[in-house]
């Protein structure tokens, strides 16, 4: 008894974490999958840069509007594409690998939105637009997250088969006319309307934390692309469920305390995942049999 009031009492009881709760689940259902692409096409830095770029755009709305959820999520979102579809096209019209124009536009673009929240907002404001709030998510908000997550897991299905071909042989893809460029660019919107949505509850520093750490762990535990995905979204959830019990319980803010239930798991799967951790190449007849990745 003691132990599930401790597991579920404060959802049972509080009507703010039973909606923080079912947005880690919806968060999870959504970024899950569109992390464990990232990892498998060696996108993960972009994430980060991506979640950086939606602050100008979610600062705007703020002056616009103020906290208002639909202002700041189509301001983020505006320029989130804008800036991906931007570094793509400088990638191919300059010298300038996509990798390095990313990270331009992110550094441009997290000091523009700090300064455009700073010079109209008090530091309340700034700290809610970085940070988020999950635990003052209202009914609002989590329908925005939820249907992003539907959106994302409908035209993931769709294009599941050539998206994972562009994975492992993005040349194959073209020489078939498979039409690898429009796939990728759905995938952009994909990655960018996801972190709109992480954006919302964990703010724009913490964002990018739900979508890559779950599906970098995945990588040690799993070997299948959707195993690599279902074990990553499992993983994000039960990282939403005990870092809300943790802030609950010491009083710590809940969006640090998720990412960083997330990043024990990132740790724990380095040290002793079934594929590729410390334990199962040097160690390999420990617990599991040591197989060969087979993924890149």
């Amino acid at each position: 008894m003691d132990i599930y009031q401790h597991l579920f009492a404060p959802f049972a009881d509080y009507g703010f974490m039973r909606r923080a709760l079912v947005a880690c689940l919806a968060l999870a259902l959504g970024s899950g999958p569109i992390g464990t692409f990232l990892v498998l096409r060696r996108m993960s830095l972009m994430g980060d840069a991506m979640s950086h770029a939606i602050l100008p755009g979610a600062a705007i709305g703020f002056l616009v509007a103020g906290l208002s959820l639909w202002a700041m999520s189509v301001g983020g979102l505006v320029v989130g594409l804008a800036v991906a579809l931007l570094a793509g096209l400088i990638s191919r019209a300059t010298a300038l690998r996509e990798d390095a124009s990313l990270a331009g536009f992110y550094l441009i673009s997290l000091a523009a939105g700090v300064l455009i929240v700073s010079t109209r907002g008090s530091n309340v404001d700034l700290l809610h637009v970085l940070f988020g709030s999950i635990l003052s998510v209202d009914d609002e908000a989590l329908l925005l997250v939820a249907g992003i997550a539907t959106l994302t897991l409908v035209t993931l299905a769709l294009i599941y088969r050539p998206l994972v071909a562009e994975c492992f042989d993005p040349g194959f893809l073209r020489a078939v006319a498979g039409r690898g460029s429009l796939y990728h660019v759905v995938f952009l919107v994909l990655v960018v309307v996801n972190l709109v949505a992480g954006f919302q509850a964990l703010g724009t520093l913490m964002a990018v934390g739900l979508m890559m750490l779950p599906a970098a762990a995945a990588r040690f535990w799993a070997v299948e692309v959707w195993s690599l995905a279902a074990v990553s979204i499992v993983m994000a959830f039960i990282s939403g469920w005990a870092g809300l019990l943790i802030s609950y319980d010491f009083d710590l803010p809940s969006g640090p305390a998720i990412i960083l239930t997330a990043g024990a798991f990132y740790t724990v799967s380095i040290l002793i995942g079934r594929h590729g951790s410390l334990r199962a190449r040097y160690f390999p007849g420990a617990h599991f049999h040591n197989h060969r990745e087979q993924l890149p």
